[in-house]
């Protein structure tokens, strides 16, 4: 958990020299990147919100994504993920966005997605970039990697020309 707090402490860094606000929405992490965000002091500077969409209903209420796109894709997709950070950044004052949506196990794997698959989205304007990943472990682990992850890919995604 160290490890995490010392990444959010970088994003935050790298958010206030660009004078950025974050949002963030979480499907398999249940706010755990909220929560490593959170655990830096100052962090409302460049914190605007966090949406914890669990089920598909509250992605499509709460980010506005298309109950047709999950019902496409599964809700364990890059284009969730990218509508999720898309929704986020419209439903908040933020200029950044990142979106987590996983199966963190034990249950819930379908073909083509093991436990342990996690997609992500990152979003700033109009760009997005997505990722797929496949994190081993128990539902601890899984979710652990998936928040130092997207705290990683965040700061890649700032670092990045638009």
């Amino acid at each position: 958990m160290e490890d995490i707090i010392k990444l959010a402490a970088e994003v935050g860094q790298v958010l206030q020299q660009k004078n950025l606000l974050l949002a963030t929405a979480e499907s398999c992490t249940g706010g755990g990147v909220a929560q490593a965000i959170t655990e830096i002091a100052g962090c409302s500077e460049w914190y605007d919100c966090g949406f914890i969409t669990y089920s598909n209903d509250s992605k499509t209420e709460l980010l506005d994504v298309s109950a047709v796109l999950i019902a496409q894709h599964g809700a364990v997709s890059e284009e969730i993920a990218a509508a999720m950070a898309q929704g986020a950044l419209a439903h908040s004052d933020a200029h950044v966005a990142i979106a987590t949506t996983g199966i963190a196990g034990p249950t819930g794997a379908v073909p083509g997605k093991p436990v342990g698959t996690i997609c992500f989205g990152w979003a700033q304007g109009k760009r997005v970039l997505t990722e797929r990943k496949v994190f081993s472990g128990d539902r601890h682990a899984v979710r652990e990697q998936t928040v130092a992850h997207c705290l990683q890919g965040l700061l890649r995604f700032l670092k990045t020309p638009a």
